[in-house]
């Protein structure tokens, strides 16, 4: 039968169990000297907050205002007696547009816009011409810097303006606009060679 075996615990070494319980000792006493002031503070700290809070539910309640009063509308009786109907012309508008005659004209809603239809007249710069036998084309320039060469007939701006005329120092062109009276009107306008200066 093999002999029992025995193990022996190691010896503690001189002055390491006497140090552990210091520092055991040490950090309790730390705890409870921050639990002891803790307390006291707090304690010394409530009966202000007590009072205080007396102090807010002595006061008197505060007054809530009223709400406005409700001021009916002032209602008012159209009663016309001799007064002319506004929903109806009176004589003069009557006879103003009995010798007014649409004049037919208008904008061509089926026709294709063209790419400079899409840019205001004060945005296009007239930069040159150029001749191909018979013809004369102007150079327009937009504000992004792109070229377009454009001939009579073509159509530029927001107005349905279409080129009648081309020549070396502008370009001119008719706009259909609004005439305020729910009618259209031809307005000329035109598009002068910008010069070396501004270039």
């Amino acid at each position: 039968m093999a002999a029992p075996c025995h193990t022996q615990s190691p010896t503690p070494r001189a002055g390491e169990a006497p140090g552990r319980r210091r520092r055991v000792l040490t950090l309790a006493l730390m705890g409870l000297i921050c639990s002891v002031t803790l307390a006291a503070c707090g304690s010394a700290k409530l009966p202000e907050l007590e009072a205080y809070r007396d102090r807010i539910k002595a006061r008197p309640a505060g007054a809530i205002e009223p709400l406005p009063a409700f001021r009916p509308p002032t209602t008012f009786l159209y009663e016309p007696q001799d007064r002319r109907d506004p929903f109806v012309m009176d004589r003069e508008s009557e006879e103003v547009a009995v010798r007014r005659q649409p004049s037919g004209l208008a904008p061509d809603p089926s026709r294709r816009k063209e790419e400079l239809e899409q840019y205001p007249l004060d945005a296009l710069r007239m930069v040159g011409t150029l001749r191909q036998e018979d013809a004369m084309w102007a150079l327009l320039r937009t504000k992004d810097g792109r070229l377009h060469r454009v001939g009579v007939g073509n159509y530029l701006g927001k107005n349905n303006g279409q080129i009648t005329l081309i020549s070396e120092d502008e370009v001119q062109l008719t706009e259909i606009v609004p005439d305020g009276a729910g009618d259209w009107r031809e307005r000329q306008s035109s598009i002068a060679l910008e010069s070396s200066s501004r270039r």
